[in-house]
């Protein structure tokens, strides 16, 4: 017994030496509902262990009614196909980054204003609260049933090679690169960089080679992508606020029988918060491995970002985009942006 405590408590213990060898494969058509759940994250995002997790202890607490399997690492396709494939119901469940469904609705974009949050309080404040409501109720127009508590996936932070920015004079003609995401790409340009936009596994050569002198991830991926080898600086802009959900298609969330969904909610959303400390564990954790591995830190004042992103139209072109009752949502919480 005292075994095989121990070995459950590796396989729930959050990212640390979590992979997807430690995914609990339960026997064939031993379950009244057999879900797949796909995911782009790698089974050691902490997200992905907790979910690992709740999948698990549903299985228990539905006496092996709901079996819910983790495709983790994009096995089944990129977002755009699990996004797809889930509203379709080919997929029943998925990991759902929100601000992915923008092109769907616009409002859903919303979490990718540049500083709109200034810390984690403020975002889950807005998260757990209406603006999460409103999220969740424009995923569900779109096909996607979330459950009531998003995980944390993180602050975005800039790197540079060449000088740490400290100032929005700092990003003035900055070659910076960028994924194709609209948000992002308006954002750099109204704070007067030039934003590339550059496949992600094309980013290190590019930063190497200098086509461009930095970047923004979160500091996890700036970790596992090696990018400290060809970058000196990592500037703690927390420029945007990015985060994922536990979501069903709805039709696959309807056929679950009312105690099937209630375990579903209690044990994701429980998952969930206890995620959202994991992720801020291991971005200290990651802070500290980069420092170690040549990186050096600094945090600018984000005020006068955010003053020139007033000045020059940012944040009224965003409000249009996202629509008046988004961005009103997201003011109740943050404060103007638009002044």
């Amino acid at each position: 017994m005292q075994r095989n405590r121990l070995s459950r408590r590796r396989v729930l213990t959050g990212a640390a030496g979590v992979s997807a060898a430690t995914i609990l494969h339960w026997p064939a058509n031993a379950a009244e509902f057999s879900y797949k759940f796909g995911a782009s994250s790698p089974m050691e995002h902490p997200a992905m262990a907790r979910a690992q997790e709740a999948a698990n202890k549903i299985k228990q607490d539905s006496n092996g009614r709901l079996e819910i399997t983790l495709y983790p690492n994009s096995v089944l396709g990129g977002d755009t196909a699990m996004i797809s494939q889930a509203i379709s119901g080919a997929l029943e469940m998925y990991l759902l980054p929100v601000d992915l469904l923008a092109p769907r609705n616009p409002a859903c974009g919303i979490t990718g204003v540049g500083f709109a949050f200034p810390d984690y309080d403020h975002v889950w404040a807005a998260m757990d609260g209406d603006l999460g409501n409103m999220l969740r109720a424009a995923a569900e127009q779109i096909g996607f049933y979330c459950l009531d508590k998003g995980y944390d996936h993180g602050f975005r932070q800039i790197t540079t090679r060449t000088k740490p920015i400290t100032s929005p004079d700092d990003l003035r003609g900055f070659k910076i690169r960028l994924p194709v995401a609209p948000y992002l790409i308006s954002l750099f340009r109204h704070l007067g960089a030039s934003p590339t936009a550059i496949n992600f596994n094309e980013v290190y050569s590019a930063l190497q080679t200098g086509i461009v002198d930095g970047q923004e991830n979160p500091l996890v991926l700036i970790d596992t992508a090696k990018l400290y080898e060809v970058q000196k600086y990592c500037s703690l802009t927390n420029h945007v606020w990015s985060g994922f959900h536990t979501s069903f298609n709805v039709a696959a969330w309807k056929k679950l029988p009312p105690d099937l969904q209630e375990i579903c909610q209690r044990d994701f959303n429980a998952g969930a918060l206890a995620e959202r400390q994991d992720f801020v564990k291991m971005t200290t954790t990651e802070q500290q491995n980069l420092t170690a591995k040549g990186l050096t830190f600094n945090a600018p004042d984000t005020k006068p970002f955010r003053d020139v992103l007033a000045k020059n139209g940012f944040y009224p072109d965003m409000k249009k985009t996202a629509g008046d009752k988004a961005w009103a949502l997201l003011e109740k919480y943050v404060g103007p942006l638009t002044a």
